[in-house]
């Protein structure tokens, strides 16, 4: 059973992963809830977003070509809480197949490692692809996290995925010129 339905469609630029919902989210069915989260303001302040979104306006996410999942979707809490066997590796990297973004982005180290199988991982871009989607690792936006955070790999990543969002878009453009 999904706590929150996943976020995902077809031609999707970016799909942004997370360990699982905390409480607050699971509470008001909406990712990213907690007030110390500071994943809405980051998107806004390295321009995935156009303004600060809200927590229950995360839907909106879709229109700029943004998803959301996260790796266990059968928990709620803080990660240390978080059963290691309720992660489904399998389960994302069948979403990922399906819906082929260009990349897919952990919102932690700790989604990260569970989903590649390593006790440890830098922040940025790494070697590992799902198909054709290229996989980031962030610094969690986690208030919890406050000691490891950087707003410098949401700024890289955000940089390629303009790049990426701008080619969709003049691809979908050519496709609508031609019928």
């Amino acid at each position: 059973m999904m706590l929150v339905d996943d976020l995902l469609e077809e031609n999707l630029v970016l799909v942004f992963c997370g360990t699982a919902l905390s409480d607050e989210s699971y509470r008001r069915r909406a990712y990213y809830a907690h007030p110390g989260n500071r994943f809405y303001a980051v998107l806004d302040s390295v321009g995935f977003t156009e303004r600060r979104l809200s927590p229950g306006e995360y839907p909106e996410l879709l229109g700029y070509g943004i998803g959301l999942t996260d790796l266990n979707k059968t928990e709620h809490g803080a990660d240390h809480s978080l059963n290691s066997a309720a992660f489904d590796p399998g389960a994302l990297e069948g979403k990922i197949r399906r819906f082929s973004p260009d990349y897919l982005a952990f919102t932690s180290k700790r989604a990260a490692q569970e989903y590649l199988r390593v006790s440890r991982c830098d922040y940025g871009l790494q070697d590992t692809c799902i198909g054709r989607t290229r996989i980031f690792v962030l610094p969690s936006p986690s208030g919890r996290a406050v000691r490891y955070w950087s707003e410098e790999p949401w700024r890289e990543l955000a940089g390629l995925y303009r790049v990426a969002f701008e080619r969709r878009r003049g691809d979908a453009k050519g496709v609508d010129s031609i019928g």
